[in-house]
């Protein structure tokens, strides 16, 4: 829709709630050392760098997914084998405020894009990897909610760290 020769966006999912997931992961590692930060209760499971690593990877998957279901595209929308991604890259090696970095710059670069979409772009849809359809409002809610099933996880971490050395 346009008006005064602006696009006016028809949002129908809450922005700034995208946009706050940033600060909330900010939040739930605020005062955690590096060590805390890349613990693991056991080898299989995740540190919080590496938590914060796949948001990063997930991030970048949905970034690509709401460009496919924007286009038009008839491909199935992509998975990603999450273990094997963080692994891979040695996720736990890096460091949680670069990770963060990238993780915000997506979410604005996003949410730039979003303001300019209208009612009708998002209800576009497409297929997911489970043969589901997903419309594009749809996909950019399951990611706040998936940030949110994250940060529950590490705050289970972080009631799991050694009690040697607290957060700060």
């Amino acid at each position: 829709m346009k008006s005064g020769g602006d696009t006016v966006s028809q949002s129908v999912i809450d922005i700034e709630a995208y946009l706050h997931t940033h600060e909330q992961l900010k939040q739930a590692i605020e005062g955690l050392s590096e060590n805390q930060l890349k613990w693991k209760a056991t080898p299989e499971q995740w540190s919080v760098t590496e938590v914060l690593s796949h948001l990063a990877d997930h991030n970048i998957v949905v970034s690509f997914r709401i460009r496919e279901l924007l286009s038009g595209s008839a491909a199935q929308l992509p998975a990603f084998k999450q273990d094997p991604w963080v692994s891979s890259v040695q996720a736990n090696e890096s460091s949680a405020d670069d990770i963060l970095d990238v993780f915000r710059a997506l979410l604005v670069f996003n949410s730039q894009l979003f303001r300019r979409l209208t009612g009708e772009d998002w209800s576009k849809s497409g297929v997911n990897f489970k043969g589901e359809t997903v419309t594009l409002e749809q996909a950019v809610q399951a990611f706040i909610n998936h940030v949110q099933t994250h940060l529950r996880q590490i705050e289970r971490i972080k009631q799991a760290l050694p009690q040697k050395e607290t957060p700060k």
